[in-house]
């Protein structure tokens, strides 16, 4: 008589397991809220045990701050490729405005709005949060910064255009969970419209830049 053998459970490196739990928990807060980022919810999406991942993360607090940077980094790497960074700056900005637009990253407007609210009462969460819109000033003004030198952009300040068109975004993301269509359909240009007014662009030129 013989035996059929047990399925052998395969042992992730550390720096692996990690990862995979990062992953996870990334997607959890993007998808659904940081309120899901819970140990079970975690060990429920990889099928292990929540012990698992306290071993990985002792405090929910350092999981949930790891999750929302991932989460938002790798979002804004979407939003603003690598591999356009030899294009034309006024194109990588209307390129940049048509994606933030798109429903498909209308999670990551919610995942903001979700942070910002809970770091009111998490000082960890509210410093991750800060370092993540220092990452996202940098970068768009840099942008910016090279429209200047090809002359694509006028501005005598780099960082407050950015600021402005950021904060704008901002605005247009307090209404992304609303189940109605916005109050006015200026909201539909509106960071378009501010965005060539701080950079010196007559309107309507910034999208045919698409």
């Amino acid at each position: 008589m013989t035996s059929t053998p047990r399925g052998t459970r395969i042992r992730k490196a550390p720096a692996e397991r990690r990862a995979e739990i990062l992953d996870a928990a990334a997607r959890l807060a993007l998808e659904h809220g940081l309120e899901r980022v819970t140990m079970q919810q975690v060990a429920g999406e990889l099928g292990v045990r929540p012990g698992l991942i306290s071993h990985y993360f002792p405090t929910i607090d350092g999981l949930l701050c790891e999750a929302f940077a991932r989460a938002v980094s790798r979002e804004r790497a979407a939003l603003l490729p690598a591999a356009e960074q030899e294009q034309q700056p006024a194109r990588r900005l209307a390129r940049f405005l048509c994606r933030i637009d798109d429903p498909g990253f209308a999670n990551l407007g919610r995942l903001w709005l979700n942070a910002r609210h809970l770091a009111r009462y998490r000082p960890t969460l509210r410093a991750v949060v800060a370092e993540q819109e220092a990452d996202m000033r940098g970068i768009l003004t840099a942008l910016i910064e090279d429209g200047v030198r090809t002359g694509d952009f006028v501005t005598g300040d780099p960082l407050e255009a950015c600021v402005v068109i950021l904060v704008t975004i901002d605005g247009l993301d307090s209404y992304t969970n609303a189940d109605e269509a916005a109050p006015h359909p200026v909201l539909d240009t509106l960071v378009w419209r501010v965005a060539e007014r701080e950079l010196g662009m007559a309107r309507g030129s910034l999208r045919a830049e698409l």
